[in-house]
């Protein structure tokens, strides 16, 4: 159940990462609103599967996928444009979350 939580945490954390553009500087009532309450939903969630999956692990996955998944949008949805050192840092951020996941503590 843990990682139905992180799941839900992350696409809190993707909602109002998006919100948080479409606020525009918190200028924009309702997407300002969104924003805060889907973070809301997102740190309760991530909280939720903190009792369970080590901090390091669950951290690293739910900024890892969130990096990547709003990387994506931000092309798809926002369309910004995607550079070399994007792409660098997200693969680095990637292959962070699977050394953590093959070697983290718990391992």
């Amino acid at each position: 159940m843990a990682y139905v939580y992180l799941g839900t945490a992350i696409i809190g954390e993707l909602i109002g990462t998006n919100l948080l553009k479409a606020a525009a500087g918190f200028t924009r009532f309702w997407p300002a609103v969104g924003a805060l309450l889907a973070y809301g939903l997102c740190f309760f969630f991530l909280s939720l599967a903190m009792k369970q999956i080590d901090l390091n692990v669950a951290y690293a996955i739910w900024a890892g996928i969130g990096i990547v998944v709003t990387t994506v949008l931000a092309v798809l949805l926002w369309h910004e444009p995607l550079n070399f050192a994007s792409l660098l840092g997200t693969a680095l951020v990637i292959l962070g979350v699977v050394i953590l996941n093959l070697y983290g503590p718990s391992h």
